[in-house]
């Protein structure tokens, strides 16, 4: 896994935490196929805290980088030959 873990609610965010985890570790933001695309080294930790942020959307992990999905297609996303790059 990547990037340190997010603190307890009670404590406050370290710099660490804070360029390594989403959405503020993200190296760049776009929209691709009208979905949004958070390039970046992210991990199932990071799903999970986007699937919190966007309820109702499928939120897929991609070579590192989250997409935000529109229910009912993340298939259409998950394939490597999908067109998504940020590197």
């Amino acid at each position: 896994m990547s990037g340190a873990d997010l603190p307890p609610p009670e404590h406050p965010i370290d710099t660490e935490a804070f360029f390594s985890r989403w959405p503020t570790g993200a190296e760049t933001i776009e929209l691709w196929n009208g979905c949004p695309y958070f390039a970046g080294d992210f991990d199932e930790r990071d799903v999970a805290v986007a699937q919190r942020a966007f309820p109702g959307r499928e939120v897929v992990l991609a070579d590192g980088a989250i997409i935000i999905c529109p229910a009912g297609q993340p298939d259409r996303y998950r394939q490597h030959d999908h067109g998504f790059s940020h590197r």
